[in-house]
């Protein structure tokens, strides 16, 4: 069983693959059928050779489409119905969860705690692991985009590498940090369209804009906008004005209500939910392999994945 955070990865018959390395499709071809047909045999071409000689090894037989392999027949979409209804858009057997969050209870820093009770809510700009290599002097558009609201702003460095472009007491930078305990605390997020920065902002009715730059985010960026709980940038490389622009939607005020309606519909059970479905694919006997006794929920369980994440956050 497969499990991703977006469908977008599935063979459709409403939309295109995504781009791989590999042999490109010609620019001319609509037909839905080959393309994706053309996307597997570039999956075979990255990773055939390599896991056939591993199964051989294994005395497994070869596998002849190694994507449809490891999507398998079923799968689950762990995101949530309302941010990504997947309406039937792939032929496999979804079963959407909602999105598989992990309870954060790390404090925020006291420096970062200073800074919010300094004055009003700032606005966060921050996009995670997204190196914004096509923008130019990205954190002076988004301090001057955020300034012209009158606003004070909140940089999260990230890969993008942001940091305060002046001494003034308005604007302060942070690196990781808790997002479930931060969103509800600031004006608007400014990000880049990731599942689980989508998820985390609305969760926390947090108005957002969101700048996609690959892969899911344009779809994000859209379905933002459609809920009405946020403004899509157009394209993946803000100026001051453009960004100013998109702000001035999600600083409405009927962004704000409608960002705070939508967050009361946003799953929080999609791990468990996910767990007892393998559970109950799983035979009897099976059950006591996958997970100790009485895991799911547990505290236990919830401390062992925190120091992991720490671990890898690193």
């Amino acid at each position: 069983m497969v499990a991703c955070f977006h469908p977008f990865g599935f063979p459709s018959k409403h939309f295109r693959p995504g781009k791989r390395p590999g042999a490109p499709s010609s620019p001319d071809e609509t037909d839905l059928a080959v393309l994706w047909e053309e996307d597997a045999q570039r999956v075979n071409a990255l990773y055939g050779d390599a896991l056939n000689r591993h199964r051989v090894a294994l005395g497994l037989p070869p596998v002849d489409n190694v994507r449809d392999h490891v999507l398998t027949d079923g799968a689950l979409l762990a995101a949530d119905p309302v941010l990504c209804p997947w309406q039937d858009r792939t032929e496999l057997d979804l079963v959407q969860t909602g999105a598989w969050i992990l309870p954060d209870e790390r404090r925020l820093p006291g420096d970062l705690e200073a800074f919010l009770d300094a004055g009003d809510p700032p606005v966060y700009v921050g996009f995670g692991s997204m190196a914004m290599h096509a923008s130019t002097d990205l954190a002076r558009v988004a301090v001057d985009a955020v300034r012209a609201h009158g606003r004070r702003v909140l940089l999260g460095r990230g890969w993008a590498g942001l940091a305060p472009v002046d001494d003034r007491p308005d604007c302060a930078v942070v690196g990781e940090v808790n997002q479930q305990a931060l969103f509800g605390r600031v004006a608007a997020v400014v990000h880049h369209g990731g599942a689980g920065t989508t998820t985390a902002a609305a969760r926390a009715g947090a108005p957002q804009v969101v700048v996609p730059q690959v892969a899911d985010q344009p779809y994000a960026a859209a379905r933002v906008a459609e809920l009405g709980i946020g403004a899509a940038h157009d394209g993946p490389a803000p100026t001051a004005e453009s960004l100013s622009a998109a702000l001035a939607t999600a600083l409405a005020p009927g962004t704000r209500a409608r960002a705070g309606a939508v967050a009361g519909t946003i799953r929080t059970d999609g791990a468990a939910v996910a767990a007892k479905h393998i559970l109950r694919l799983a035979p009897s006997t099976d059950r006591s392999r996958l997970l100790p006794s009485g895991v799911i929920g547990s505290t236990s369980l919830r401390r062992q994945l925190r120091r992991r994440a720490a671990r890898r956050d690193r």
